[in-house]
């Protein structure tokens, strides 16, 4: 085996990636703090394609240094805006036949394994504060809750792992 050159890649310009086709899927970052975790999420949803990111509450927006150290990038294609309040965003998602996904560890969760988005189905996925996850007035409008399975002492992803994780399984799954 032999490592690829850059070059090699067919890695598409911004403005064909503005231009390509994108997976239905939408991220919603409920008052994320980390910029680094911002940037990380920027560029996992640039490498599949996700249509749009919702940025909202006390999570920073591009242009930004720090957001651009991780997403190297990424921030100029994927398309985003900036929503004050959470739920507002997610009323405006629904309005749009988006389907609220809320990646949170609650009663009654789906496990991510178990998820079955419908034929054509907009997914909307919303990631949670570091410390205190998604909001509980956002669960409260979520239609499901999505949960990873974890088997060790913490019960708990980074932000941008588990964004990583759902993302990847829910393109996986919209794309069989």
């Amino acid at each position: 085996m032999r490592k690829l050159r850059t070059s090699e890649l067919n890695r598409l310009t911004v403005e064909e990636f503005k231009n390509s086709a994108k997976v239905p899927i939408t991220v919603v970052m409920d008052n994320i703090r980390s910029l680094n975790n911002v940037g990380s999420v920027f560029r996992t949803s640039d490498a599949l394609k996700v249509e749009k990111i919702v940025l909202c509450g006390i999570t920073a927006c591009p242009p930004n240094k720090e957001i651009h150290k991780t997403a190297l990038g990424a921030e100029d294609a994927v398309d985003w805006s900036y929503v004050a309040k959470t739920e507002d965003a997610i009323a405006h998602l629904k309005d749009e036949g988006w389907l609220i996904c809320s990646l949170e560890q609650v009663e009654n969760s789906t496990s991510l394994l178990d998820f079955s988005p419908g034929e054509g189905q907009k997914i909307a996925l919303v990631l949670g504060n570091e410390v205190k996850g998604v909001q509980q007035k956002v669960i409260d409008v979520s239609d499901v809750c999505l949960e990873i399975p974890q088997y060790g002492t913490k019960h708990s992803f980074n932000v941008s792992v588990s964004a990583g994780i759902a993302l990847w399984e829910i393109f996986r799954k919209i794309n069989h």
